[in-house]
C-alpha cells in the first residue's frame, strides 16, 4: 500500500521524513532483538543516585542493572541479613561486594566472563569441648557514634562474624544483638565510613566509633574531555544535582538553573506560554561587544536547552573558568553548560511515568485606577498646567453613577481580557533496558500551557484566540557492543511546538491594555456596535484580544548523532578514542489569520431622539491568511583520542580533540547573499594532566580555534590555559590528625579563552560592502517611485530621472581578531561528613572588545565608521555552595546554599572626548544607567528662582527639581551622571531545606537577587504624558503627591517630598527624563519553591505491580518580597508591559515500573 503524506505545515521533503520514520523503527527494532544474554565487557562501577536503605538483594539488582555482572548463589544465603545504608555516589564493584559479603562466611568470585559466583568460605572451624557458659548466647547492647561529631549513627549495621546474624541501628545509633558466645567478634559497618571488627570479650555494652573512609567514594563529573573524578579536579565546576531537578515542575531547563546553581546569574523574560525562559549568564556580564550567553552542549552538540524535555537530562555540569573553557577556544569565553542524556543499562526493561496537572496564576499583575479616579486625575492634570477640564461636574456625577455606560463608561480592562488563572498539562512516559550486546533509552513527552487570555465564546468554535504553547517531545538513544572494544552509540531527537496568540500579537495585546483608559469606550456599545478611537494599537483592547484573528507559529526540529567509541587497550591501556558526527535540522512557519470587525465611534453627545451619533472608524475585513518560514540545519563532526593511564601512585593523562560544525539556513535567505554562507567553525584542542596520589595535580588544556568572522591570518587563535590543585586531605597529617576531613583541596588556574561573535550578528567585517542609493525588487529592477537607501542623489537639470551612486554600507576592519578574556580562579572545595562546601574567586579581563570606532575625525570623510578591537572590560566576583546532610534515624535532612556575585567595570571603549570625565563609559559598569540626579520637587517659585537654570522647558513648583553636577549654574545634558546600578542584578542567591521520613518528603527553596536598579517611564508610570492614552497605574503616585493648594484647598499639599509630581497633560520635558527620581530598587527574594510528596512503601507497591510511585504537590514562585510592587522586580522592565511570571500549584504522580 502506498503511503500519502497529508499536507504539513512543514517543508519538508517526504522522502526525508520516510527516512527519519524508518531510522527510528529500525534502531528501535534492533536494540529490542539485541536483548540477549551474550558476553560484553562492562564497567566496574555503579551509581548510586541517592541515600537510602537497601537488602542484599535490592544491592544485586542495582549491580545487574548498571553493568553486565551475573550473580550465582543460593537463594536462602541471605535471608536473615540485615539491610544496609548506601551512600549516594559512584562505588567500585568489587569493593562494595567486600564491604558487604566478606564480613559473614561467604566469599565471592568474578569470573573473566562477568559471573559473580558468592559461597560459603572453606574455613573449617576445629570443634573443641565447650562450658555451658561458652554455649549460652549472650546479648549485647551499644551505641555507635561518628568520630567527627560524636553524634549517632543510625542504619550501621551490626553483624557477628562467620554468621548471617545481625542488626542495624535504631534512630539513635544504638543496637541490641544476641551472640553465640563471649568469644564473638562483632564486624560494624557503613558505608562511607571504615568497617572495624570488635571482639566481645566478654563485654555486653560496647560504645563504637566509626572513622570516616574517604577512598569508599568516588564521585565523578563531566567535563570537556569526558569524565573526571572530582577529587582530581582543578578547574571551576559546578554540577546540578539531578533529584533536585525532579521536583522542580518547569518545562524549561534554563528557568531551574539560576538559583540552584553557583555561578549561574539569570532572569525570567516573561511568563507568556511558549516564552517562559530565562536569560542567564555564567558569573555575570563581560562584554558590551557580542554575546555574552554561555555555550550550551546537549549531548556535545550546540544545542537550544529550553527545548529540551528536563525528564530526558542525566546530568548538567557548568564550565566557569580558563581551565575548563580554554578547550572550547572561540566559544568558550562565556562559559560552557554541558548537558548529557539518559541512555539505557543492561537489566530488565524499566518504565516510568510522570504526569502533572498545573493550574497558573500571574505572580504580579499591575492593577489601575478606576474611572471615576482616573477623570479626576485628569481634570488635575489639564487644570494645574492652566487648562480647562474635560470632565465637568455634571459629568463626573454620571460617571460615578454608572448611569451612562455608552458615553460615560468605566471598563476595568483587566478584568475584561485576563482570566484569574489556566492550566497547564505534562505528562511523560520513558522506557529503557538492554542486554549484554545493546542497551537503548527512549521517550516521549507531551506539553499543553494554556493562557491567561479571555475569549469571545461565541467564536471559540471557529478559533482560539488565547496565549498557548504545546510541545511534543521525543527521543531515542541506543547503545551497541559491536566488538568487545568498539561501542556505537545512536540518538535520535526532536520536537514539535505550536504558540499561539492573538491576531495582533501579544506586544499590542498588553500595550492595548496598558493604554487604553477606563472611560474611554465601554466594550461594547449597547446597540452591539464595536467600538474604537482608532486603529493599529489603539483599537479597543476586548478587539485586540479577541476580534482581530489569531497567529500560530511551529518550530519542527530534528536532531540526531551517531557515537563511535573504541578502546585500544589491546594497544595500550587506558588508549581511546570517540567520534561523533551530528545532524539538526530546523523549521519554523509563522501563520497570521487576521480580521477585523467594523468599528465605530460615538459623538459625545446624542441626536434629538436621544441616540448615539456614531462615526464608522473601520470597514469589516474577513478572515484572511499570511504567512513566512525560514529553516536551517546544523552539521557537526568530532573526533577525539583520549589516554589515561596510572603508574602507582602516579596518573597521567592526555586528549587531542578536533571538531567542525557549519551551520547553514535553507529557507528565507532574502537578497542578502551571506544568507547562503554556512557559518562554519573548526577547532583543535588538546589537554595534558598528572596527578600524584590524587594529592598535587596539574592540568594544560589549550584551543585552537578558527573563525569565519575574521581575515586570514587572524582567523585563528590559540587559547591556553594552566591549573594546579592541592588536596591537603591527603596529606599524612591531616590522616592523622583531622581524619574527619575527607577532601581539602586548595585550586588556582590562569587562562584565556576566546570569544568571536560580533554585536549585531555580524559577518565577514573585513571586508567592505558596497550598496546602491535606491531600491530593487526582487528582479533586480529599481523600484518606481525611487526609494533612497541614503547617500547622494542627482538629476539632470529639469529631469525627472534621478540617478544614485553607490555607498560604502560596511568599512572593511581587515585586523579584526578575536575577544579575549584572561581568566583567574581561586577555589576551595571541602568535604567532612555530611558537608560540601564550595568556593570560587575569580577575575577576569575581557579585551578586544569589537565595537563602532566612536571617536574618529570628520577629515577622513566616511560616512560609517569602521570596526575595532578597542573595548576592555574588567570582572571580578565569587560564587560558592555549601550543602550539609544529615540522617537521623529513618530521617534524612539536607540544608542547602548557593550564591554568585559578579561586578564589572569598563576599562577601555572608544568614545567621543566628554567635557566632563564623569560622563564617559570608563570606569562604570556595562549598562550602566544613566541620568540627572533629583533633589525632591521645586518648593514655590522662589526656589526656582534661586535654583540653577534647567533647560528641559517650562517648569513650576512642584516639578522635578535637578542637582547641577557641574557646577555651571544650568542643568542640561551636561549634568547626567552614573546612577544606581544596572538592570541585571550583581547577586544572585539560594536558600533551601529538605527533609525525608518514611516515604514523605517536604522541601523549600528561596531564590533571590541582590543589588540592581531600573528606570520606570512609559504611559501608565508618567500618567497622561501621552494625552489621554494610557492607563494609570495604582500605587505608581504612592501615598502622597504633589497637589497645588488651588486645587486641594490645603497648603500642606505642595510637598517637595512627595513622591510623585505636579501632574502634568501631554508631554513633560524636565518631569520626564531619565532620572534619579523614576529609579527603582530591583533587589528581591522569592519564595521558589515548596513541595510535599509521598512515596508508597514497597507493601504497597507490590500488590499494584510497580515499583515505585510517588505522589506529590509543588508550588512555585508563592511569595515575593520586595521593595518595588507595581510588577513582578525580576522582570525589570520599565514599563511593566508584558506577560507576568507565573506563580503555580503542580499536582502529579510518578510511578516506575
Amino acid at each position: 500500500m502506498k503511503i500519502k503524506l497529508p499536507c504539513s505545515q512543514f517543508s519538508y521533503p517526504k522522502k526525508l521524513l520516510l527516512l527519519l520514520m524508518k531510522t527510528f523503527i529500525f534502531l528501535l527494532c534492533i536494540t529490542a532483538f539485541g536483548l540477549s544474554p551474550k558476553s560484553s565487557y562492562s564497567q566496574d562501577k555503579i551509581t548510586i543516585s541517592k541515600d537510602q536503605v537497601v537488602t542484599i538483594n535490592e544491592v544485586f539488582h542495582m549491580i545487574r542493572e548498571q553493568t553486565d555482572y551475573r550473580f550465582i548463589y543460593s537463594i536462602n544465603s541471605f535471608k536473615n541479613t540485615p539491610k544496609i545504608q548506601l551512600r549516594k555516589g559512584e562505588f567500585n564493584i568489587e569493593n562494595l561486594l567486600k564491604r558487604f559479603i566478606n564480613k559473614g562466611d561467604l566469599d565471592f568470585d568474578i569470573s573473566s566472563d562477568h559471573i559473580i559466583t558468592i559461597k560459603k568460605t572453606n574455613e573449617i572451624i576445629e570443634e573443641k569441648p565447650v562450658s555451658k557458659t561458652n554455649i549460652q548466647e549472650i546479648e549485647i547492647k551499644g551505641q555507635v557514634i561518628t568520630a567527627l561529631d560524636n553524634v549517632p549513627l543510625p542504619g550501621a549495621s551490626i553483624l557477628e562474624k562467620g554468621t548471617v546474624n545481625g542488626v542495624i541501628t535504631d534512630f539513635d545509633g544504638k543496637f541490641s544483638l544476641k551472640v553465640k558466645n563471649q568469644d564473638a567478634i562483632l564486624v560494624i559497618s557503613y558505608v562511607g565510613f571504615a568497617t572495624q571488627e570488635i571482639p566481645v570479650n566478654g563485654k555486653t555494652n560496647l560504645n563504637i566509633i566509626l572513622k570516616e573512609d574517604a577512598d569508599s567514594l568516588e564521585e565523578v563529573v563531566i567535563v570537556g574531555f569526558g569524565r573526571q573524578k572530582k577529587v582530581s579536579l582543578t578547574g571551576a565546576v559546578s554540577t546540578v544535582d539531578m533529584e533536585d531537578m525532579k521536583t522542580n515542575p518547569t518545562s524549561s531547563v534554563s528557568n531551574a538553573l539560576a538559583g540552584n546553581v553557583p555561578g549561574v546569574m539569570g532572569m525570567i523574560q516573561s511568563g507568556q506560554p511558549g516564552r517562559n525562559i530565562s536569560e542567564f549568564w555564567i558569573r555575570g556580564i563581560s562584554t558590551f561587544g557580542g554575546g555574552s550567553s554561555p555555550l550550551v552542549l546537549i549531548d556535545n552538540i550546540e544545542r537550544d536547552l529550553n527545548e529540551l524535555n528536563i525528564e530526558d537530562v542525566k546530568s548538567i555540569t557548568v564550565l566557569k573558568d580558563a581551565a575548563e573553557t580554554a578547550m572550547y577556544g572561540s566559544r568558550g569565553a562565556n562559559g560552557v553548560i554541558l548537558i548529557t542524556t539518559k541512555r539505557g543499562s543492561d537489566g530488565k526493561i524499566q518504565i516510568n511515568f510522570k504526569d502533572e496537572f498545573i493550574y497558573n496564576t500571574r505572580t504580579i499583575t499591575p492593577d489601575f485606577e478606576d474611572g471615576i479616579t482616573y477623570a479626576n486625575l485628569l481634570n488635575e492634570a489639564r487644570i494645574t498646567r492652566n487648562e480647562g477640564p474635560i470632565y465637568q461636574p455634571e459629568e463626573l456625577e454620571i460617571l460615578r453613577l454608572g448611569l451612562d455606560p455608552d458615553l460615560y463608561p468605566n471598563v476595568d480592562w483587566k478584568d475584561q481580557l485576563l482570566r484569574d488563572g489556566s492550566m497547564t498539562y505534562r505528562v511523560n512516559l520513558n522506557m529503557s533496558g538492554g542486554g549484554p550486546t545493546s542497551r537503548f533509552y527512549v521517550s516521549g513527552s507531551y506539553i499543553n500551557e494554556g493562557g491567561m487570555y479571555k475569549i469571545d465564546e461565541s467564536l471559540k468554535d471557529d478559533y482560539d484566540t488565547n496565549a498557548n504553547y504545546k510541545r511534543w517531545n521525543y527521543r531515542l538513544n541506543a547503545d551497541f557492543n559491536i566488538t568487545p572494544t568498539t561501542i556505537a552509540k545512536v540518538g535520535v531527537a526532536g520536537s514539535i511546538s505550536k504558540r499561539n496568540s492573538p491576531g495582533l500579537g501579544d506586544v499590542d495585546f498588553w500595550g492595548s491594555l496598558f493604554g487604553y483608559s477606563p472611560i474611554r469606550t465601554p466594550v461594547l456599545y449597547s446597540n452591539g456596535y464595536v467600538p474604537s478611537i482608532g486603529t493599529g494599537n489603539q483599537t479597543n483592547p476586548w478587539v485586540m484580544a479577541t476580534q482581530t484573528g489569531f497567529n500560530e507559529n511551529w518550530v519542527n526540529k530534528v536532531q540526531t548523532n551517531v557515537t563511535i567509541e573504541q578502546d585500544f587497550n589491546f594497544i595500550t591501556r587506558g588508549l581511546r578514542m570517540r567520534g561523533i558526527v551530528g545532524y539538526d535540522i530546523e523549521n519554523i512557519n509563522n501563520i497570521q489569520r487576521r480580521k477585523w470587525p467594523e468599528q465605530w465611534r460615538a459623538a459625545r453627545a446624542r441626536d434629538a431622539n436621544g441616540d448615539l451619533i456614531f462615526t464608522q472608524i473601520s470597514d469589516p475585513a474577513e478572515l484572511n491568511q499570511s504567512g513566512n518560514s525560514s529553516g536551517n540545519r546544523l552539521e557537526f563532526y568530532d573526533l577525539m583520542v583520549n589516554y589515561d593511564r596510572s603508574f602507582g601512585n602516579h596518573n597521567v593523562g592526555g586528549a587531542l580533540r578536533f571538531t567542525r560544525d557549519a551551520f547553514i539556513q535553507t529557507v528565507d535567505l532574502g537578497t542578502d547573499i551571506k544568507n547562503g554562507i554556512s557559518r562554519r567553525n573548526q577547532a583543535l584542542a588538546g589537554r595534558l594532566l598528572y596527578n600524584w596520589n590524587e594529592r598535587y595535580m596539574v592540568n594544560f588544556n589549550f584551543g585552537y580555534t578558527g573563525s569565519e568572522n575574521f581575515a586570514p591570518g587572524q582567523q585563528y587563535g590559540f587559547f591556553p590555559a594552566i591549573s594546579f590543585a592541592w588536596n591537603i586531605a591527603g596529606e599524612k597529617f591531616v590522616k592523622d590528625h583531622l581524619s574527619w576531613i575527607n577532601l581539602f583541596k586548595i585550586r588556582y588556574s590562569y587562562g584565556k579563552a576566546g570569544n568571536d561573535q560580533l554585536a549585531g550578528g555580524e559577518r565577514f567585517p573585513y571586508l567592505y560592502t558596497i550598496s546602491e542609493l535606491f531600491r530593487r525588487d526582487d528582479d533586480g529592477n529599481l523600484i518606481q517611485p525611487l526609494e533612497p537607501t541614503g547617500g547622494y542623489q542627482w538629476a539632470d537639470y529639469g529631469s525627472d530621472r534621478y540617478y544614485g551612486g553607490i555607498i560604502y554600507s560596511q568599512v572593511a576592519s581587515s585586523y579584526v581578531t578575536w575577544e579575549v578574556a584572561t581568566k583567574q580562579n581561586l577555589g576551595f572545595d571541602i568535604e567532612t561528613r555530611g558537608v560540601t562546601a564550595n568556593l570560587d574567586f575569580f577575575k577576569e579581563e575581557r579585551s578586544g572588545i569589537y565595537m563602532t570606532r566612536n571617536f574618529l575625525p570628520a577629515m577622513v570623510g566616511l560616512e560609517s565608521t569602521p570596526r575595532a578591537n578597542v573595548g576592555i572590560v574588567k570582572s571580578q566576583g565569587f560564587d560558592g555552595r555549601f550543602l550539609y546532610r544529615k540522617q537521623l534515624g529513618e530521617v534524612t535532612l539536607t540544608a542547602r546554599s548557593n550564591i554568585t556575585y559578579s561586578k564589572n567595570e569598563i576599562l577601555e571603549r572608544d568614545e567621543e572626548n566628554n567635557v566632563y570625565a564623569y560622563q564617559n563609559q570608563e570606569g562604570f559598569r556595562v549598562d550602566q544607567s544613566r541620568g540627572l540626579i533629583a533633589l525632591g520637587l521645586f518648593k514655590d517659585y522662589d526656589d526656582i528662582r534661586n535654583s540653577p537654570t534647567q533647560t528641559f522647558g517650562v517648569y513650576q513648583p512642584g516639578d522635578i527639581k535637578y542637582k547641577d553636577v557641574n557646577g555651571d549654574g544650568v542643568v542640561n545634558d551636561g549634568d547626567r551622571v552614573a546612577i544606581g546600578a544596572t538592570r541585571r542584578p550583581n547577586l544572585i542567591y539560594g536558600l533551601g531545606a529538605s527533609a525525608n521520613w518514611k516515604g514523605f518528603g517536604l522541601g523549600v527553596h528561596f531564590q533571590g537577587a541582590g543589588k540592581s536598579t531600573f528606570s520606570t517611564f512609559g504611559k501608565t508610570v508618567h500618567a497622561f504624558s501621552e494625552g489621554e492614552w494610557g492607563q494609570v497605574m495604582k500605587g505608581v503616585m504612592g501615598d502622597n503627591r504633589w497637589i497645588s493648594a488651588d486645587i486641594s484647598g490645603n497648603h500642606s499639599t505642595e510637598d517637595p517630598n512627595a513622591s510623585y509630581p505636579r501632574l502634568s497633560f501631554g508631554p513633560n520635558p524636565n518631569n520626564f527624563r531619565e532620572s534619579t527620581f523614576w529609579l527603582r530598587d530591583g533587589r528581591y527574594l522569592r519564595l521558589k519553591t515548596v513541595d510535599f510528596g509521598y512515596q508508597l512503601p514497597e507493601s504497597i507497591t507490590a500488590r499494584i505491580g510497580v515499583q515505585n510511585l510517588r505522589l506529590y504537590l509543588v508550588g512555585t514562585n508563592l511569595v515575593t518580597w520586595s521593595k518595588f510592587k507595581l510588577w513582578d522586580p525580576e522582570l525589570a522592565t520599565p514599563r511593566g508591559e508584558d506577560y507576568p511570571p507565573i506563580k503555580s500549584i503542580t499536582m502529579g504522580i510518578s510511578v516506575n515500573l
